[in-house]
């Protein structure tokens, strides 16, 4: 029987058990996906914790992005056959489905094809950071050449494609960083300049950057107290993206640095994209062009293997990464 990784209540990695299960037989609109790898995501984290925008209804499984081969499909589709070899695209609720198993079972237009020429941990490392950040960053916002974008928590694997969407638009990107041991690397991923936020001041460099302009975009992922310095940072009329919650404190609304330069402060969710059938072809476009051009590379950091998902959990959570963490089946 296929193993299958759940949780039986919320807490820390520990509470993730890996349990055999009856192999399962596709539904109506249904494929099932002999599983490769593994790509992990931030929003796994939080749902095992009980912290997500959906809580888990126990025994759960979880996961969001997977590669593999289609072994088996259900009646009414049409978009894959057995035999393709496919990833998962963010596009249903983990309460429903999860990929963090050896054999696994998604709706069908959850499930594309990838480039030959990626690896399946390459595969699994594509769809949620490159359509989260082309939502915000090109549907929303409206990218162009001008435009500098601050993006924070940027060692992450969606904070790196941001980086790499906004280099392919000819935009300015400044990144963050809490330490200055990922200086380097965001500097070799393409950022133009590089913020360490435990030595700098966030909003000061920013203005110093732009000749006292600001971020037309910022990315932000962490809300909590530094929402007051991304406002601080950003320029007249811009635009902050919110697309997570990382920060374990609340998150003041900094009114007045909103009224004085008529700021957009939004809160925003991949699902918007990969909930409308046509915004999600066109990031699926978007992200079929940018690794055939080269000018989108998934990076992944580091791997384990499927019997280490605890150790690939505290590892995500210790922040040391740079890139995508995977899990190879």
């Amino acid at each position: 029987m296929p193993r299958q990784i759940v949780f039986h209540q919320t807490g820390a990695a520990d509470v993730l058990t890996i349990e055999e299960q009856p192999l399962q037989n596709p539904g109506k609109g249904e494929v099932r996906i002999k599983v490769a790898a593994l790509g992990l995501n931030r929003a796994e984290i939080m749902f095992r914790m009980g912290q997500y925008i959906e809580q888990p209804q126990f025994p759960s499984s979880l996961g969001y992005e997977a590669a593999g081969i289609v072994d088996a499909v259900g009646p009414g589709v049409d978009n894959v056959s057995v035999g393709d070899r496919v990833s998962t695209i963010p596009a249903f609720s983990m309460v429903e489905y999860g990929v963090y198993g050896e054999s696994v079972i998604v709706p069908a237009y959850a499930a594309a094809r990838y480039p030959d020429n990626l690896s399946p941990a390459e595969g699994a490392s594509i769809w949620m950071q490159y359509m989260t950040a082309w939502g915000a960053l090109v549907h929303y916002g409206q990218l162009k050449k001008s435009d500098v974008v601050l993006i924070t928590a940027a060692s992450s694997s969606v904070g790196l494609a941001a980086i790499q969407i906004a280099k392919a638009a000819g935009a300015t990107a400044i990144a963050t960083t809490r330490g200055a041991d990922k200086k380097q690397a965001l500097l070799d991923a393409g950022a133009d300049h590089v913020i360490v936020t435990n030595d700098e001041d966030l909003p000061g460099q920013v203005m110093k950057l732009t000749s006292g302009n600001g971020a037309n975009m910022v990315f932000d992922p962490v809300a909590g107290p530094m929402l007051m310095a991304l406002a601080q940072a950003s320029a007249k009329g811009g635009t902050i993206f919110e697309y997570g919650a990382l920060a374990p404190e609340a998150t003041p609304y900094p009114l007045l640095e909103a009224l004085s330069k008529g700021l957009t402060i939004r809160g925003y969710t991949l699902f918007e994209i990969t909930g409308d059938p046509a915004c999600l072809a066109r990031a699926q476009q978007f992200v079929y062009d940018g690794l055939a051009s080269g000018q989108l590379t998934p990076k992944v950091d580091r791997t384990f293997a499927f019997d280490d998902i605890v150790k690939a959990h505290r590892y995500m959570e210790s922040n040391r990464q740079v890139g995508k963490i995977v899990v190879e089946v």
